[in-house]
């Protein structure tokens, strides 16, 4: 978890106290940061949870204390200038990075310890919310060291706006010095011959065109890699330009708030920066404030304590929120701050109560009703078939859940496009897909368990026959009819791999395995891609169609490189209970 280093001076400043390290030390775990030790400067660090982004600097955890010592209540929000500034996206922009922020910030007396604190959180922030610059990446400029071209706007065009342009560029297009640089490089010789370049070079390799912002000067900031000598933040500098590239406007907005409360901490004033895409128009820095509402029942629920609407409604000022209780006085609208990137459901709000209240004060009681320890009932009914199919000669294995498209689906036989009706076959149903997926490998959630058996089959062809598996897991796809719109079940599997596998083995295990649960099994004549027809059929016990049986077509053995016949079955486990 995020470590941040604190310099107990500068949080006495800003949090407006004199306590000793020893009680700042304790209030500061009583807000959910934990003291880690002291760095060799004599600053002390503090571990947290990665919930609270906007306490990854000393502004952030003194604004923090200053709530809880009640210096500071309810929802604040920084006030803004006028936008002086454009950030102009030309369409050459790479499409893999397109989204853009940036905010102004002036009159700032940087000392050596704001900007250590500036420095601290921006690659706090590179390493949690920009996962590791991949997602979003902020630069920091000396707005002193700018020329943006001067353009007319307003209605009577007497306002002046200044320019600055993101763009793409050819990867020896352009020069610049960057930061940390003696000459100037192209940007394909920064990724190979600057440290810094090197290490972030991964992200932009692949790319066509690289992403790249530019004044009337030239090339000054070459994200998410490294920015130019020329804007370079000193602690002389008192006007300071920030933007901020990724791959998701929400995320570089909420990175960019959370800068500005910083620098608004330190006395600067924010000054808002217009964003012209090429089909929509942004003002930022986002400060607006979004809603969230939550039930009195459920606080004292959940905290176990009676609280009146004052109690309530004076806990989240002290959180740094605002409340306004409903007529009758049951529920609250609550008021979040745009810093806050953690408050998502009702349940973050009641964390905040308590705090307020203090955990410390809860007093420890027994719950309502006593229960006894022990396993769920579809827990003892896995391990209950899985000690039958392992008494009948098969291997339990244990495979991800995760998968892609291509395992699931294409190399199963499976056109999901020309197979998709109201009674799919097994596994044939639209998946639940990662929406940010961490490789191509695992881009779903796989709708059946076969694939994944074949899959090892496949890794051990090499190993002697017979081969013999099965599994006992997750299979999920999407159902608009449930809550969640992912309908999820648990799923039996298995493979006999060897030179005379056939239907009727397969069969057999099957039998087993119905007579063990007293289950009438049927098993009706059926077709499935990934079977071969007239070796295949349906798994009904007791009435309910569970599964398929039978033979796996030769081209899906072809496929996986397998040279033995393979029977294989699956079925939901609930069909037995």
């Amino acid at each position: 978890m995020p470590v941040v280093d604190i310099d107990t001076d500068d949080l006495r400043h800003l949090a407006s106290t004199e306590n000793s390290d020893d009680v700042l030390k304790r209030d500061l775990f009583a807000l959910g940061l934990e003291y880690e030790g002291e760095t060799e400067d004599g600053e002390l660090q503090f571990e947290f949870a990665p919930d609270r982004l906007d306490r990854l600097s000393v502004e952030g955890v003194a604004r923090s204390l200053r709530y809880q010592y009640g210096h500071d209540r309810g929802v604040y929000v920084p006030s803004t200038n006028d936008s002086q500034w454009v950030i102009e996206v030309d369409e050459s922009v790479p499409e893999e990075r397109p989204y853009v922020t940036g905010a102004v910030v002036r009159g700032l007396d940087m000392s050596e310890e704001s900007l250590q604190s500036l420095i601290q959180l921006q690659e706090k922030l590179h390493a949690t919310m920009g996962r590791k610059r991949a997602k979003g990446a902020i630069g920091v400029h000396d707005l002193t060291m700018l020329k943006g071209s001067r353009a007319e706007s307003g209605a009577s065009g007497s306002e002046q706006t200044k320019t600055i342009t993101y763009r793409g560029l050819a990867p020896d297009e352009d020069r610049f010095v960057p930061l940390d640089g003696d000459s100037d490089y192209t940007p394909e010789e920064v990724l190979s011959e600057h440290p810094t370049g090197e290490q972030y070079a991964d992200l932009v390799t692949e790319y066509e065109r690289y992403p790249a912002i530019y004044d009337d000067i030239g090339l000054f900031s070459f994200p998410p890699v490294i920015n130019g000598r020329r804007t370079e933040v000193t602690e002389n500098s008192r006007d300071l330009f920030i933007e901020m590239t990724g791959t998701d406007q929400w995320t570089i907005d909420k990175m960019c708030t959370i800068v500005c409360y910083a620098l608004d901490a330190r006395g600067g004033q924010v000054e808002r920066v217009t964003v012209e895409y090429p089909d929509t128009e942004l003002d930022r820095p986002d400060l607006s404030v979004t809603e969230k509402t939550v039930e009195h029942e459920r606080i004292e629920s959940i905290l176990g304590v009676d609280l009146t609407t004052e109690n309530v409604v004076d806990y989240l000022e002290r959180a740094g929120l605002d409340a306004n209780p409903t007529t009758d006085e049951r529920r609250y609208e609550v008021a979040v701050p745009p810093y806050r990137v953690d408050v998502l459901h009702s349940i973050d709000l009641i964390d905040d109560i308590g705090r307020a209240y203090g955990f410390n004060e809860l007093e420890p009681r027994y719950p309502d009703v006593s229960t006894i320890g022990g396993c769920h009932d579809r827990t003892l009914l896995e391990d209950a078939v899985r000690d039958v199919l392992v008494g009948v000669g098969f291997e339990d294995t244990l495979n991800f859940y995760l998968g892609s498209e291509r395992e699931c689906f294409d190399r199963m036989n499976i056109d999901l496009t020309s197979q998709a009706s109201d009674e799919n076959p097994v596994g044939v149903a639209p998946p639940a897909t990662i929406e940010e997926p961490y490789s191509e490998e695992y881009t779903i959630v796989r709708t059946w368990a076969l694939p994944s058996l074949l899959m090892v089959l496949e890794n051990n062809t090499h190993r002697s026959y017979p081969q013999t598996l099965a599994e006992i897991g997750l299979a999920a796809h999407i159902d608009e009819q449930e809550e969640t719109k992912v309908a999820e079940r648990r799923t039996v599997a298995a493979v006999l791999a060897r030179t005379d596998a056939s239907y009727e083995d397969a069969k057999a295990t099957l039998q087993t395995i119905a007579r063990a649960f007293d289950a009438d099994l049927s098993t009706p004549p059926t077709s499935h891609p990934s079977f071969i027809d007239g070796r295949t059929a349906d798994v009904v016990f007791d009435g309910q169609s569970a599964g398929v049986i039978g033979e796996i077509h030769p081209s899906v053995l072809v496929e996986h490189d397998l040279e033995v016949p393979v029977a294989a079955f699956e079925f939901d486990l609930e069909t037995i209970e």
